[in-house]
């Protein structure tokens, strides 16, 4: 499979190659994604990598694109409207039905998810519809262009300021985004629907997520924003909102196969994502790992210590459970909190070299229930006999061998 994000092109709805990013996870894929950007944004919008970042550690692809005459994407953006971008949706769509799978999956954001809705009736694949900060109709877009508005009907055009760049706005653009009326077609949707957006939200009220979410029928759900803007531009809103999704779409979407077998290779690779970020597949877990930004990544995930401790504590906790039950022991439960430092061998006793550093793993049990005093102090023996203890204390050798030609296959 590719590793991380891989750029391409598709044809849209008017034949002009359409620039493209397909986030896969670095394991088995379960379901694909298709994602719809804001009225004149892109693919590549803080929203968009996080939720695609998001979905791809839960096993689900996603692929999102620039719409006609936006960023790499051919075409002239004049030539656009709702309806061409509605049919661009369905083309992606068509894209990864042939290439790939179908969409499970469909994300908007702003003018995208009021696209999504309009779309999800010809991709008849698509389990659930995301909507985040989205217009009920796509005629609320139209009360941005309204000092615009006569020259726009006297010119039959004009150039319209957005977020900071000029765009051509015509008037058969704003009759075209007029002529669409959703409140008949939502309820309809028959999918499941997730709608987000944010109360303080300056560019699309939250009355759209109030008509969209009372038009829609179940099961649906609503996430507030709280203070985020339209365009998630803080990271930790864009990060919330891509996790909400994740954890949301998890109750619709297939789920991997469970083996019978134990699995106990564990695959890591380079995310593509962040400089040290790092996709982990153990078995049909998916894991995410990287490094604070003090020392240069993204802290998308624990560090590689913080997964050594994790693993050490599973054990400890695991081995302690399983002998209080074969002893019929009351352990109601048991909890063990780790920390790791490195510190200077002449801090330690029968230490053989003052000059050199060695690893300190600091291991402090709770156990609760009513345990005698003897129970406890036999369960503290029993914690320092947990798998990944012995192992950590053993002689371990570990052998490296460079693969020939490529690791991942291609799909």
């Amino acid at each position: 499979m590719d590793q991380g994000a891989r750029a391409f092109e598709f044809p849209g709805s008017q034949g002009q190659k359409l620039s493209a990013r397909l986030d896969r996870p670095s394991g088995e894929i379960r379901a694909y994604a298709l994602f719809a950007h804001c009225f004149t944004c892109g693919k590549d919008i803080k929203g968009a990598r996080e939720l695609a970042r998001a979905l791809a550690a839960r096993g689900i692809a996603v692929l999102r694109f620039d719409f006609t005459g936006l960023g790499h994407s051919e075409g002239e953006f004049a030539n656009s409207n709702f309806a061409s971008n509605v049919e661009d949706l369905v083309a992606a769509a068509d894209y990864l039905r042939q290439q790939h799978s179908a969409p499970s999956l469909l994300v908007g954001h702003s003018l995208g998810g009021t696209a999504v809705l309009a779309a999800a009736a010809k991709i008849p694949e698509a389990r659930t519809v995301v909507t985040i900060g989205a217009p009920a109709e796509p005629a609320q877009l139209a009360r941005h262009f309204t000092q615009s508005r006569e020259e726009i009907e006297k010119k039959g055009e004009a150039e319209v300021a957005i977020a900071g760049r000029f765009f051509p706005i015509s008037k058969s653009f704003l009759e075209e985004l007029e002529s669409h009326r959703l409140e008949k077609l939502i309820p309809q949707l028959r999918r499941a629907l997730l709608v987000m957006h944010a109360p303080l939200d300056e560019i699309t009220s939250i009355d759209n997520a109030t008509k969209i979410f009372v038009a829609a029928r179940h099961p649906k759900s609503f996430v507030s924003l709280d203070d985020a803007d339209h365009l998630l531009s803080r990271e930790e809103d864009a990060r919330y909102a891509a996790a909400v999704v994740a954890a949301w779409a998890e109750r619709y979407l297939p789920q991997l196969p469970v083996s019978k077998s134990i699995p106990r290779d564990v695959m890591v690779q380079e995310s593509g994502r962040g400089w040290l970020e790092q996709d982990i597949q153990a078995g049909r877990h998916r894991l995410v790992a990287d490094e604070p930004p003090a020392v240069g990544g993204g802290d998308a995930g624990p560090d590689p210590y913080a997964y050594l401790l994790s693993a050490l504590g599973a054990c400890t906790t695991m081995t302690l459970r399983l002998y209080a039950r074969r002893k019929k022991w009351p352990l109601e439960r048991a909890q063990v909190t780790l920390s790791h430092a490195k510190i200077h061998e002449e801090d330690c006793k029968n230490c053989e070299s003052a000059a050199a550093k060695i690893d300190h793993i600091e291991r402090r049990l709770s156990l609760e229930g009513p345990l005698s005093p003897e129970q406890r102090q036999r369960l503290l023996e029993i914690a320092e006999r947990c798998p990944v203890h012995r192992t950590l204390h053993s002689e371990v050798r570990i052998e490296t061998a460079l693969e020939e030609g490529p690791t991942i296959p291609a799909s």
